[in-house]
């Protein structure tokens, strides 16, 4: 499934409050992955900005195949291929001032490390909500899907991204 789209410009959204009011009503906070529950909690005080879906990232190897695992990866010589599920956030975003100050402070968040971090667009989000925008951990060649299988090692580096990714929207949001 293709997941990632080049970044679209603002338009005018007359429904931007009506979709927030929406997804303020469906969102479930037990569904949040617990790691970033707060970050989230956070986001959705702003009335320029409400997130749409995210996820954690998770890593599923021989001996872990919970697809909700939140546990770091391992110590171990006895794992060379993690299937890894990308953590996200996506927004939709206010076709205002603030909305295009935060859009700004969120298309930063790559610069921790442009090859595995990536700024755009998903396509189903945008039909459904104008302004909508994603950022992802996930390695450059496998930018469009929604899981990778990758090396040991290199899950190892992802893990640690993740955490500074996470770090940064925390510093955003504050």
């Amino acid at each position: 499934m293709e997941t990632f789209t080049k970044i679209e410009e603002f338009v005018s959204n007359p429904d931007y409050q009506k979709n927030r009011q929406n997804c303020l009503n469906k969102i479930k906070i037990d569904s949040i992955d617990k790691p970033i529950e707060k970050i989230i909690k956070d986001f959705l005080k702003l009335p320029y900005c409400f997130t749409i879906q995210s996820c954690y990232g998770h890593f599923l190897y021989k001996g872990q195949e919970d697809p909700f695992n939140i546990k770091p990866l391992p110590d171990s010589d006895n794992i060379e291929i993690v299937e890894y599920r990308i953590a996200y956030v996506a927004f939709c975003l206010e076709n205002s001032r603030r909305g295009k100050k935060l859009f700004k402070k969120l298309s930063t968040v790559p610069e921790l490390d442009d090859n595995y971090i990536q700024f755009g667009c998903a396509g189903w989000f945008l039909k459904k909500y104008l302004n909508s925008y994603v950022l992802q951990v996930e390695p450059e060649r496998f930018k469009t899907e929604d899981k990778a299988f990758i090396p040991y090692r290199e899950a190892l580096y992802i893990e640690k991204l993740k955490k500074n990714f996470f770090k940064k929207l925390h510093y955003i949001i504050q």
